[in-house]
């Protein structure tokens, strides 16, 4: 199986769990994954369809991990627990990507042509994340964990929720392997209204006392009724 340095290179600096070389390249699924579906990819080129179609399969059964091989990826691409990864047909992909276990690249089309996504450079994909679609994943975006993104992204930022949600992080680096490290933003957004529940609560207390205060004037102003007989 060849590996292509690139491929290699990106597992032994994304991987701290990685022994060292040989242990990358006997042990590392992701990168056999994809070491495998380079070798499809070339066949694909070829018009060798049933060949690499046949090693596709292959690849899928050792390494949980189903890489179309007419995909179009860059170079130093690594996967990290290669399990549950699915890149479709005409995905196209940058250089330098990181995904981890689970994510999607599907299409949401049963016609031929593009129905992927393209995606950019240094993109990191949070495990089960999940993109639809021909949209564009612009360069140096991070999809958080479990995201599903159905829109374009634009360069530079994090997408996280169901559906994705854009947070602009203002041109602020980010270690890309932090793909926890991301906002929340259903949290954010409920830290808010439970803010604005607490105001309201205490406008509501603060009309009853004042309505209270007057009907309690209005009763001592009101004179009393004589008794006395005429």
């Amino acid at each position: 199986m060849k590996i292509e340095p690139g491929d290699l290179k990106a597992v032994m600096e994304r991987d701290p769990a990685i022994i060292d070389k040989n242990d990358a390249i006997k042990y590392h699924t992701g990168l056999r994954a994809v070491s495998m579906y380079r070798k499809s990819h070339e066949l694909w080129l070829k018009g060798e369809y049933e060949r690499a179609r046949k090693l596709n399969f292959k690849a899928h059964k050792i390494t949980g991990c189903d890489i179309h091989p007419g995909a179009t990826i860059g170079k130093g691409f690594f996967i990290d627990h290669a399990t549950g990864v699915v890149i479709g047909e005409t995905a196209i992909i940058g250089d330098d990507v990181t995904i981890y276990q689970g994510v999607t690249l599907g299409g949401v089309s049963f016609n031929k042509g593009k129905r992927h996504p393209t995606v950019g450079n240094r993109v990191v994909f949070g495990a089960n994340a999940t993109v639809l679609g021909d949209i564009n994943i612009g360069d140096d975006v991070r999809v958080g964990a479990g995201s599903v993104v159905l829109k374009n992204v634009p360069p530079n930022c994090t997408v996280v929720g169901v559906p994705g949600k854009i947070i602009i992080k203002d041109g602020v680096k980010h270690d890309p392997l932090r793909h926890n490290d991301l906002p929340d933003y259903i949290g954010d957004r409920m830290s808010q209204m439970e803010a604005e529940i607490q105001q309201l609560c205490s406008i509501v207390l603060e009309l009853r006392t004042s309505s209270s205060k007057d009907i309690e004037t209005s009763d001592n102003s009101v004179p009393e009724k004589s008794t006395k007989k005429e």
